[in-house]
C-alpha cells in the first residue's frame, strides 16, 4: 500500500508521471459510488477530507478488505473474496500492473501479440491466501494458472475463494510446496510447460527486519504503532514477509532451480523490490547461463517496482515453442 504522512489517503492518482499500465482497470480516482454498488459494506468505511473527497483510512485493515472486495468483484466479477487476519492485503491496482506487464513480455517474444486463452500456463509462485494474481490473470487473459505456497493456511483461504468462485475455480489449481528450501522442484510436474512463472518474493531477511519495517510504515503515517495491532495492513505470515537472506538470497535460489527445468518455461519472473540487488541478481543469471534477460520498470504512483524476467531457450526453441503452444492461443 502506499505510504504517506496521513493514513486517510484519497482515491487511485496516477495523473502524469507514474501512471499505471494502459491496460489496468484502475486508472485516475476510484469511483466510490460504484464501488458501493458492487460491495456495499464500503460505504461505512468512506469518509470525507476537508477538500470534500471521498476517502478511506488505508491503515483500518477492515476498510482495504471492503476496498479489495469491491474492485474484485465490480472489475473482475469475483463475487466473494476474503483473507484470515494477520495475512497481506494486496494493493489491487499495483498486482494488475504486473500481469499487464507480463502479457507485454509474452507478446515481444510473439510478434506483438498477446497469447491468451487458456492453452497459456503461468505459475504464480507463493500465491498466498489471496490468490490475487490468478484472479486477475484468468479475468484478463483467460489464462490458466497453478499457485504453490509453502503454507496450508494460506492455500485452503485461497481454495475457499476459489470454491466461491466457479469460474475462477476452472482455471486455477493449488499446490502446496512442502519445502521452505525449494521452489520450482516438487511442485513442477515431469509433462509440464509453463508459459511464463511469477513471484511475488519474501521482501526481509528475518522477522526482526521485518517487524522494524511494519514500526517504519506506521511512523511514516503519522501512528504509534503501538497503540495498534502491528500486523493490520502492514502484516503477513512469516513465509510472505521473510526468509533467510530476504529477497536476494530467495531470487538467487529461484535462478538456480530455474537452470534445472531450463526448457520447462518460456519466461522466468519475479518481482525485485530493492534495486540494489539487480547487479547481484544479474551476475546469477550470467553465472546461470541464460539465453536474455530483461528488468522491466512498472509505476504506481510514486512508487517504482520493477521485475526480473529471463528465458534459457535460443531462437529456434522460441519458434518451436510459439509454434507448438501459441499457435492455439
Amino acid at each position: 500500500m502506499p505510504v504517506k504522512p496521513s493514513a486517510l489517503q484519497p482515491e487511485r492518482h496516477t495523473d502524469g508521471e507514474g501512471k499505471l499500465h494502459p491496460r489496468n482497470r484502475h486508472q485516475g480516482r476510484y469511483d466510490f459510488h460504484q464501488l458501493i454498488s458492487a460491495e456495499p459494506s464500503l460505504a461505512e468505511f468512506i469518509q470525507k477530507s476537508i477538500s470534500g473527497d471521498d476517502r478511506i483510512d488505508f491503515a483500518n485493515p477492515d476498510a482495504v478488505k471492503a476496498l479489495n472486495r469491491a474492485l474484485l468483484r465490480q472489475h473482475y466479477g469475483i463475487t466473494a473474496w476474503d483473507i484470515p487476519p494477520d495475512h497481506l492485503c494486496p494493493p489491487i491496482p499495483g498486482r494488475a500492473d504486473y500481469l499487464h506487464y507480463l502479457a507485454d513480455l509474452l507478446a515481444s517474444s510473439n510478434g506483438g501479440k498477446i497469447p491468451k486463452g487458456g492453452a497459456i500456463q503461468v505459475m504464480d509462485i507463493g500465491v498466498g491466501a489471496n490468490c490475487i494474481y490468478p484472479l486477475i490473470g484468468c479475468k484478463e487473459y483467460q489464462w490458466q494458472f497453478v499457485g504453490t505456497d509453502v503454507s496450508t493456511v494460506s492455500l485452503g483461504n485461497a481454495q475457499t475463494i476459489l470454491d466461491a468462485n466457479p469460474e475462477a475455480k476452472s482455471a486455477i489449481q493449488l499446490r502446496l510446496q512442502t519445502s521452505k528450501n525449494t521452489i520450482f522442484k516438487g511442485v513442477v510436474a515431469e509433462d509440464e510447460w509453463f508459459d511464463l512463472t511469477m513471484c511475488n518474493p519474501p521482501f526481509h531477511g528475518s522477522a526482526k527486519e521485518a517487524a522494524e519495517g511494519t514500526q517504519r510504515k506506521w511512523s511514516n503515517l503519522g501512528k504509534d504503532s503501538a497503540k495498534h495491532n502491528s500486523s493490520l495492513n502492514f502484516g503477513g505470515q512469516d513465509t510472505e514477509l521473510w526468509c533467510p537472506g530476504g529477497e536476494a538470497a530467495f531470487i538467487q535460489r529461484m535462478i538456480k532451480e530455474s537452470k534445472e527445468i531450463a526448457t520447462r518455461s518460456f519466461w522466468f519472473t519475479t518481482l525485485v523490490s530493492k534495486s540494489a540487488n539487480l547487479p547481484g541478481l544479474q551476475a546469477s543469471l550470467k553465472q546461470a547461463g541464460v539465453y536474455d534477460s530483461k528488468t522491466i520498470s512498472m509505476s504506481q504512483g510514486q512508487k517504482q517496482s520493477r521485475f526480473l524476467a529471463w528465458t534459457f531457450l535460443n531462437p529456434t526453441q522460441q519458434g518451436a515453442w510459439r509454434k507448438l503452444r501459441w499457435s492455439k492461443a
